[in-house]
């Protein structure tokens, strides 16, 4: 099994999944068109389903089994994903698949299940295979939801036990500055100061068109009626680069450090003759193909190759920036309600995820209890 880019207009495709004869598989294809279409999935998600989902239904394909004989037997698909490594080209190939991989895998596999039975082409008893039911019994009366009965919920059979991740530490305002020190050009300390002071994903970032960025005191003349300078994260499909905005559309307040690299960084631009015909705030400057947009891979090789050279112990990824500018701007009294839309988190727990206090502030709230008061005697007053 593999699988196949399928373009449904100029700016609109998704992944599916065909077999050796490059014939899509009926299921699978289903599946996918509806998470691209219907539930409004990137397509870079789709690819990553489409992987997975070839992986099963090759797996599948060569024990000659159908799907009904895979979901009894999925025990032996996830003993496979243990054992074997990985033959796909990227940065995990040659290695055996790590217990969150799997699960994310088997994930897929669940879903193209319950998608099969929503849609009639199975029976919805092979759910049981997938699935055992639980209950609220024991959970404390808080947590249970209105109402005097029994609440069940469904919860997958196979899952591998993950080892609590430890949290990933945002990027430190003192690497923050050294990466800026080792800045050779003012596209390259545009794009640091951007990611540190807005928070946004790489993918964002990356989208950005020229008309997104509202850097005037006011854009009442463009038709846009948010104060101040601001930037606009618009969720556009098609971007040549692959950049997409995973949370939908929203603005996002900027300061005048972002204006003064931007205004450098578009003389800069201007003596590239190809990026000016290129509407995207970030373009290749450097390096061919000229004046085209940046790509994530092209920013998460920079990034490394600037953290060496700073001097750094560790090499600054671009999702490091956004947690340093939720935990900068927690640490600064920003609520969570704030936090959340300026990151564009469609749920506040996501935005708690991002909540690491350092030894510093662990400390300090201690410190801030205060001294207890009591007499010779031991007792307090």
């Amino acid at each position: 099994m593999k699988t196949l880019r399928v373009e449904l207009s100029a700016t609109l495709a998704y992944w599916t999944v065909v077999d050796d004869d490059w014939v899509p598989v009926p299921t699978a294809d289903a599946y996918l068109r509806h998470l691209r279409l219907g539930a409004d999935r990137a397509e870079g998600t789709t690819r990553v389903y489409a992987g997975d989902l070839a992986l099963f239904l090759g797996w599948c394909a060569a024990r000659g089994c159908d799907l009904l004989e895979g979901a009894r037997d999925l025990h032996l698909f996830v003993g496979m994903l243990k054992t074997t490594t990985v033959e796909r080209p990227g940065s995990g190939r040659g290695a055996v698949r790590s217990p969150g991989r799997i699960n994310h895998v088997l994930s897929a596999v669940r879903e193209l299940y319950c998608h099969a039975v929503a849609a009639g082409g199975l029976d919805g008893s092979v759910l049981g295979m997938l699935f055992m039911a639980g209950d609220d019994r024991f959970l404390p009366a808080e947590l249970k939801g209105e109402g005097s009965g029994l609440r069940y919920r469904a919860r997958p059979r196979h899952v591998q036990r993950v080892q609590r991740r430890v949290h990933q530490d945002g990027v430190g305002r003192d690497e923050v500055e050294a990466l800026l020190g080792c800045c050779r050009s003012w596209r390259d300390r545009f794009l640091v100061v951007l990611l540190w002071y807005s928070g946004l994903r790489i993918g964002e970032a990356l989208g950005l068109r020229r008309s997104d960025l509202h850097l005037c005191a006011s854009a009442r003349a463009l038709g846009c009626s948010v104060p101040g300078p601001h930037l606009h994260v618009v969720d556009r499909d098609g971007n040549p680069n692959g950049a997409h905005a995973k949370s939908g559309d929203r603005h996002v307040p900027v300061r005048p450090e972002l204006l003064a690299c931007y205004d450098h960084y578009l003389a800069e631009r201007a003596a590239c003759r190809p990026a000016q015909a290129c509407d995207f705030v970030l373009v290749n400057l450097f390096h061919e193909p000229l004046g085209r947009p940046m790509s994530d891979h092209s920013v998460r090789q920079w990034l490394a190759a600037s953290s060496r050279q700073a001097g750094l112990d560790r090499v600054v990824r671009p999702h490091m920036f956004r947690h340093a500018t939720a935990n900068e701007l927690l640490a600064r009294g920003a609520g969570l309600d704030v936090v959340k839309e300026l990151l564009g988190h469609a749920s506040i727990r996501s935005t708690e995820a991002y909540l690491h206090p350092d030894q510093d502030r662990l400390r300090a709230a201690v410190e801030g209890l205060g001294p207890l008061r009591f007499t010779a005697g031991g007792e307090a007053t």
